[in-house]
């Protein structure tokens, strides 16, 4: 079967073609890399993979939250946490609770197994709420169910702050404007986004109506703290009666109560006798008051308020923030503003200062310059071994193309992209560059020991068949050997799974592209043509035009371009010989990525020249290249020597494991790798009972 698939997309080299735009096209819609500026890229819709910097480790967690005003931590634990912590053991699935009683409210964190689904505990934990029996917990207290969201939900910390045309901070807006500002316009548009769990407010003044009793007072008119409370309550609130009907029309008789005012909180009759009543504002003072704070927001020593954007389980969290920032812009039009004393106007601005997206991306960054690099750095050693320009061709179009193709397979299998699930495929990029190097030299052995004169197709067949078995199995023992890295669980799991799973896509695709896309591009590519020399003349002609046409517009290829076509009119003017054209083109391409990865990598920095940059490059590059043909053409003495002094050349691979094993030892251990993208938010921590003011 496999070869039958082989034969027919070398016959049938239209269908090869189509299914290398479909995993190109495909691939670059799904790539997570920010490629919307790149040229290739512009016009192609986008749906790229869910992108994070770092994997959430975190454990299958909801949080059950209870809120019960002015009781200290040991009536929460006795009357809340321990009822509710027994009542929550039964819920299926549940591998612990945590809980947490402090004053005024209780945290209780439950932990479900891996394999439990997010959402399906949520409503296992809602069914439960939901079925306490009657008298358990204290009067006025609802447990309710925390945001659907992991420890790595917050994705977005914003301010509100009032700025001049020129984008100045202004001031002139209190503390309780701009928390009733967030409050009842900011966190409900922003709340709208896709993706967004929850939007918390923080910092500023609660606005609430206070009523401050007087005790003499209260003594002198003979009334209680609960007749106070009883009458406010009752003065707030409406009532329905019965209907009229008034020429055959219906009208709902109502009884309007609801406050709206500190008159009518003032006005409120607490008790009535002998035909006068006592009104609220006769025993106590009725203001507007922020309400008590447990928490700040400070901005550079200023107090500030703001919000906290929570990204919901499983979404992408790039997405979500470019939600966020469209709400944002959408919004900022209906924000007030005001005319200050010295005549500026101060409008009120969303102002970030913690955006995700900016460590994603750098992080990201850094994965696509070092994928990047690495490409780079292996065609060049490919086009310098090899030594053959159409063979070189066909193993370095591999390494993009199932690149590619793993995006597709992490957008179908739901694989978060981030720093260590595309490790995977930088780890990968050696055995894959191996499979394509087998098959082309073999593609080449064959079609040089062509001496039946076998058509172009038949040979490359041959050549693919007899490796094709051997590169499965090469391949599937390296994809075996990751098998127990897809069995961890837990925080390891979480952490390696996904790179296990990019490495194996690798290989996969790289399967893929040798076995069934370059033996029809071969076929195609080394098919032998009889072409005229003054047709070959316009070709490369065409190729130096394109690729001066292709530098105007930025691309570096175009210097290739021009190389490749000055090369072959040299050649079809019988200037160069055969040899001497393969030593041009292998020369022009060398010098271009050396070139190339000068101005990406920079070893000396980017203060350094980009001269003295290539030539630092090229030192590198040619010099291990030196020390590798050196090491090759004695390759033959020096196994000779191991084979007469094996116990003498023994001692060395001995010396090293034995130094490998104590330095091993020494080496400090790390969980999570270490980011330095440039990008940090300033946490500072204090004990837990420092006042607000602390």
């Amino acid at each position: 079967m496999l070869n039958k698939s082989i034969k027919f997309l070398i016959e049938n080299k239209l269908v090869a073609v189509i299914l290398l735009l479909v995993f190109v096209g495909w691939g670059v819609v799904n790539a997570p890399f920010n490629w919307e500026k790149a040229r290739i890229a512009r016009g192609i819709p986008r749906n790229p993979v869910a992108v994070d910097a770092i994997p959430d480790i975190g454990e299958n967690q909801q949080i059950v939250f209870s809120k019960w005003e002015g009781r200290s931590p040991q009536d929460i634990e006795d009357q809340i946490t321990y009822p509710l912590t027994t009542s929550l053991l039964g819920i299926p699935g549940v591998k612990t609770i945590r809980s947490a009683s402090m004053f005024g409210f209780s945290s209780i964190y439950i932990i479900f197994e891996e394999d439990v689904e997010f959402y399906w505990s949520r409503s296992r934990i809602l069914e439960k709420l939901n079925s306490l029996p009657a008298g358990l917990l204290p009067e006025g207290v609802n447990p309710s169910l925390g945001p659907d969201a992991t420890a790595l939900g917050q994705i977005y910390w914003y301010t509100l702050e009032g700025r001049d045309k020129e984008g100045n901070v202004t001031g002139g807006w209190d503390l309780q404007e701009l928390r009733s500002i967030q409050d009842f316009y900011v966190k409900y548009a922003l709340s709208s986004g896709g993706g967004v769990s929850e939007v918390a407010s923080i910092g500023g003044y609660v606005q609430e109506y206070q009523i401050d009793v007087n005790p003499e007072k209260m003594r002198q008119y003979n009334v209680s703290l609960q007749d106070v409370v009883k009458g406010v309550k009752e003065s707030n609130r409406e009532i329905g009666a019965q209907t009229l009907e008034i020429n055959q029309a219906e009208y709902l008789v109502r009884g309007l109560g609801y406050v709206k005012s500190i008159d009518d909180i003032e006005n409120a009759v607490v008790s009535s006798k002998d035909f006068s009543a006592l009104k609220v504002s006769d025993v106590a003072n009725v203001s507007i008051g922020p309400a008590a704070r447990r928490g700040i927001l400070d901005k550079e020593g200023a107090e500030v308020v703001g919000g906290v954007v929570v990204a919901r389980n499983g979404a992408n969290p790039m997405e979500v923030i470019q939600n966020v920032k469209d709400k944002i812009a959408s919004i900022s039009g209906g924000l007030p503003s005001k005319e200050l004393t010295d005549g500026t106007t101060s409008q009120l601005t969303i102002v970030p200062f913690y955006d995700r997206s900016e460590l994603i991306q750098e992080t990201l960054g850094t994965l696509n310059e070092a994928l990047s690099l690495e490409i780079l750095i292996t065609i060049f050693v490919i086009v310098i071994m090899v030594f053959n320009l159409r063979a070189s061709i066909l193993i370095s179009g591999l390494l993009p193309v199932a690149v590619l193709m793993v995006f597709i397979a992490m957008k179908i299998f739901n694989v978060d992209a981030n720093i260590v699930a595309l490790s995977g495929i930088a780890i990968a990029i050696g055995t894959m560059v191996d499979v394509g190097v087998i098959l082309s030299e073999n593609i080449v052995r064959h079609l040089e020991e062509n001496e039946a004169e076998l058509p172009t197709n038949t040979v490359v067949y041959n050549a693919t068949t007899e490796v094709s078995g051997a590169i499965i199995t090469a391949v599937l023992t390296t994809i075996i050997s990751f098998i127990p890295v897809f069995t961890m669980v837990g925080a390891e799991g979480k952490l390696f799974r996904p790179l296990a799973f990019t490495k194996t896509m690798a290989l996969t695709a790289s399967i893929i592209v040798a076995l069934f896309l370059i033996p029809p591009f071969a076929a195609s590519i080394f098919k032998k043509r009889e072409t005229r020399k003054n047709f070959n003349l316009a070709i490369q002609a065409l190729l130096i035009l394109t690729g001066i046409v292709m530098i105007f517009y930025g691309f570096w290829i175009g210097l290739i371009l021009m190389g490749l076509g000055t090369a072959g009119i040299l050649k079809a003017q019988n200037i160069t010989s055969e040899k001497q054209h393969n030593w041009l083109v292998v020369g022009v391409i060398a010098t271009a990525i050396v070139f190339m990865l000068a101005l990406f990598w920079r070893p000396l920095g980017l203060d350094a020249s980009i001269f003295w940059n290539v030539i630092m490059v090229a030192i590198i590059c040619f010099g291990l290249l030196f020390v590798f043909n050196l090491f090759k053409s004695n390759y033959t003495r020096i196994l000779h020597w191991a084979l007469a002094n094996k116990i003498l050349f023994l001692v060395f691979p001995l010396a090293i494991i034995i130094a490998g094993f104590k330095i091993m030892r020494n080496t400090g251990e790390e969980f999570m790798p270490s980011l330095n993208e440039g990008s940090f938010l300033l946490m500072p921590t204090s004990m837990p009972h420092a006042g607000v003011a602390e």
